[in-house]
């Protein structure tokens, strides 16, 4: 049996176990509690240790989902779930203040699975607030020597989750048949 691993990651909000939900071939599995801090303004329960969802390939190959909570109180998850990852999917959303100062925590928090593993970016709720734009992401991370994926998403969109991961199987191996 292949059992590979992706993590979802991203702030509050942005999409993550929708994302997982719309991808898993099996009801996911949540860990939420009722938001209790800030949080409680975005939405009313968050995602407090992971979220988890599983795709098989075939009989012989699984890829599983990890989504990990938003929040940073819960960053010890981040580490935890990161062990053993083929790659990091991070989602944005953007309409909070500052999306690229998102992108740049989050890269940095993961660097260390980043050194070994690729990263897509997800840009959600692009539909509410058109700006900054996938081309501003895009300039960012090229700014910062790094040539990464980036595409608008609609988590709920199943086709749209498959665009990020079958993105980072690319970046994993370009010989890969769609």
């Amino acid at each position: 049996m292949i059992e590979n691993k992706i993590i979802f990651t991203g702030p509050v909000g942005v999409g993550k176990t929708t994302a997982i939900a719309a991808l898993s071939d099996d009801p996911p599995i949540q860990t939420d509690a009722s938001a209790s801090d800030m949080t409680a303004v975005r939405k009313g329960y968050t995602t407090v240790a992971m979220d988890y969802g599983v795709i098989r390939l075939d009989e012989n190959t699984k890829i599983h989902l990890y989504g990990t909570p938003g929040q940073e109180r819960f960053d010890f998850m981040w580490g935890i779930l990161s062990k053993g990852s083929m790659g990091l999917i991070l989602l944005l959303d953007n309409t909070r203040a500052n999306p690229l100062k998102d992108l740049q925590f989050f890269l940095d928090s993961f660097r260390d699975l980043l050194d070994d593993a690729p990263v897509v970016v997800g840009v959600t709720k692009l539909d509410l607030q058109n700006q900054p734009g996938v081309e501003v992401y895009q300039q960012y991370l090229a700014k910062h020597g790094l040539n990464v994926p980036v595409f608008e998403v609609d988590a709920r969109n199943e086709d749209d989750v498959k665009q990020l991961v079958m993105a980072m199987l690319y970046s994993i191996d370009p010989g890969l048949e769609g």
